[in-house]
């Protein structure tokens, strides 16, 4: 895809973004923000037999961050819970497909850090630490 196309699917994302609101008695509710910019997610996660049987969010922020939020919560669908605590900052770069400034990358990874947590916490680890600092490196 060209530049201009994942532009546009940054776009259509933002604009309606796939898998937002709430998901009625989920097993996993985790919330978190970027205090930086004030992007805010909430990600609701309905696990069975270790797999993600459903996925949506809540929030508010910016395109990056909705965009994001949206291919990342669609990407993980029927995937195991270990496979979601193992998405690294790559699989989120390669969904939004266009280059990001520093800066914009949190707005970007802060739905991974958020599902990434939501992960662990469904595997029982809700000691498990994920730093956006960390996952912007």
């Amino acid at each position: 895809m060209t530049s201009d196309l994942y532009k546009q699917l940054v776009l259509e994302n933002y604009r309606k973004p796939m898998n937002f609101g709430a998901l009625k008695s989920p097993s996993v509710k985790l919330s978190d923000s970027n205090p930086l910019c004030g992007d805010e997610i909430t990600v609701f996660l309905k696990v069975k037999k270790d797999r993600v049987m459903d996925v949506k969010f809540t929030g508010r922020g910016c395109a990056i961050f909705t965009a994001s939020a949206s291919l990342l919560t669609e990407s993980v669908k029927g995937k195991s819970v270990l496979a979601l605590t193992q998405l690294k900052k790559q699989d989120a770069l390669d969904l939004i497909g266009i280059d990001l400034s520093p800066v914009r990358i949190k707005c970007a990874l802060l739905p991974l850090k958020a599902l990434k947590l939501a992960g662990y916490y469904s595997r029982g680890e809700k000691g498990a630490r994920v730093s956006l600092d960390e996952l912007s490196k």
